[in-house]
C-alpha cells in the first residue's frame, strides 16, 4: 500500500467518523449486486453501528452466501427508497456512476465513492470524497481500511464476505494480479477460514432441474465464429447465463457470450479468457462503449461484463461481434 493510499484510508476514517456523529450512514451496493459490491457494503457497514448495507437487488450467489452467514442487508425499493430521517452520509461501493445503483440518491447528503474501476462518472461536491484504487476488487480496499482502522471487525463472517468478493471479481483468481494474492493471503492469515472448504462451498451452483435443462439446451445450440482474431462461442438462454458462459469458456473460447430477452430487454453476458485479456480484450470496455452508442447499461471487468438494452437479440449480437472483431491482438 502506498503512502497516498494510506493517507486516503485515514481521510476515509475521518469522513465516516464525522458522518456517524451526525446520523445514519447508508452503504449502497450497485444493482444486480455481485459478491464484490455486496461483500464490500456489508463488511464496511460492520465497522459502525450507524451504518447499514443496502441496495435494490443482489445476485443468486450473494443471496445464498448472505443467507448462510445471516449477514444484514437492507433491500430498497428503487422507485421509493425509504432513507433514514437523519441520513448523514452515503457510501457507494463498486459503482462507476450513480445510475449503476438503480437509485436516485439524495442530493443534500455527503457522498463517498469507493471503487476499483478505472472510469468514474461521479460528480463530487464539497464534503464528498472518492477512493479509486487500481486493484482487482473493491473488497481489497475495504479490507485495507478495516485492517488499518477497525481490525476487530475482521471476524470470520467479514473475512468470508471479503474473500468471496475477491474470488468472484478475479474469476477465481484467473484475472488476479500480485495485489489480489496479497489481499487473499492477508484475509486468510488468521487461519479461521479453510480455503479448500470455502472455495468448494463458493463454487457450488444450486441448480434446479429446470435450470439444468435450460443450460443443456443453451450448450446444444451454441455456435462458434471467428470475430477478427478471436474465437467466439455464443449462445442464448433464459437463465443461468453465467454458467453457460463458463461452460463455453471451458470449451476453448477466447470470448464467450450468452444472451437472453425478457420483458422487452435484451441482456448479453460476456466472458473472456485470461489469454484473451492479456492479448488486448476488455469485455467491460467493449460493453460500456456499446451501451454508450446503442443505449442501455453496460460495463464490467476485463474478463467478465454485461450489457442490457432495448435492442433485439440479433442487433445485440451483431454489435458485439463487430466490436470484438475490431480489437487488435497484441
Amino acid at each position: 500500500m502506498s503512502d497516498s493510499q494510506d493517507m486516503q484510508l485515514s481521510k476515509l476514517d475521518d469522513w465516516l467518523t464525522n458522518a456517524a456523529s451526525r446520523g445514519a450512514i447508508a452503504i449502497v451496493a450497485h444493482k444486480n449486486g455481485d459478491m464484490d459490491t455486496i461483500g464490500s457494503a456489508i463488511s464496511l457497514a460492520a465497522s459502525r453501528p450507524e451504518a447499514m448495507a443496502c441496495g435494490v437487488h443482489i445476485c443468486k450467489l450473494a443471496r445464498r452466501l448472505l443467507e448462510k452467514l445471516d449477514a444484514p442487508f437492507l433491500h430498497l425499493d428503487a422507485q421509493s427508497p425509504h432513507w433514514p430521517k437523519k441520513l448523514a452520509g452515503i457510501v457507494v461501493v463498486d459503482s462507476a456512476a450513480e445510475d449503476q445503483t438503480g437509485l436516485e440518491l439524495p442530493r443534500d447528503v455527503p457522498r463517498c465513492i469507493i471503487d476499483h474501476h478505472s472510469t468514474s462518472d461521479w460528480s463530487l461536491e464539497e464534503g464528498d470524497m472518492q477512493l479509486l484504487w487500481p486493484v482487482s476488487a473493491t473488497t481489497q480496499i475495504i479490507h485495507q481500511y478495516l485492517s488499518k482502522h477497525k481490525k476487530k471487525v475482521l471476524t470470520n463472517k467479514v473475512r468470508r464476505l471479503l474473500l468471496a468478493g475477491l474470488v468472484a471479481d478475479t474469476g477465481r483468481f484467473r484475472h488476479a494480479d500480485a495485489s489480489s494474492f496479497e489481499s487473499a493471503s492477508q484475509i486468510l492469515d488468521d487461519g479461521i477460514i479453510d480455503y479448500a472448504d470455502f472455495i468448494e462451498e463458493f463454487e457450488e451452483d444450486i441448480l434446479t432441474r429446470s435450470d439444468k435443462g435450460a443450460i443443456s439446451k443453451a450448450l446444444g445450440r451454441s455456435d462458434g465464429i471467428d470475430a477478427g482474431p478471436w474465437w467466439l462461442l455464443k449462445s442464448s438462454a433464459g437463465t443461468q447465463e453465467s454458467v453457460v458462459c463458463r461452460a463455453l469458456m471451458s470449451a476453448g473460447a477466447d470470448v464467450a457470450i450468452c444472451m437472453r430477452r425478457r420483458e422487452g430487454i435484451s441482456r448479453l453476458t460476456a466472458r473472456a479468457s485470461r489469454g484473451a485479456v492479456l492479448a488486448g480484450v476488455h469485455v467491460g470496455n467493449i460493453l460500456r462503449t456499446l451501451a454508450s452508442t446503442h443505449g442501455g447499461e453496460g460495463g464490467g471487468h476485463d474478463g467478465a461484463a454485461g450489457w442490457s438494452c432495448s435492442l433485439d437479440l440479433m442487433a445485440v449480437e451483431s454489435a458485439f461481434i463487430h466490436a470484438l472483431a475490431g480489437v487488435e491482438k497484441k
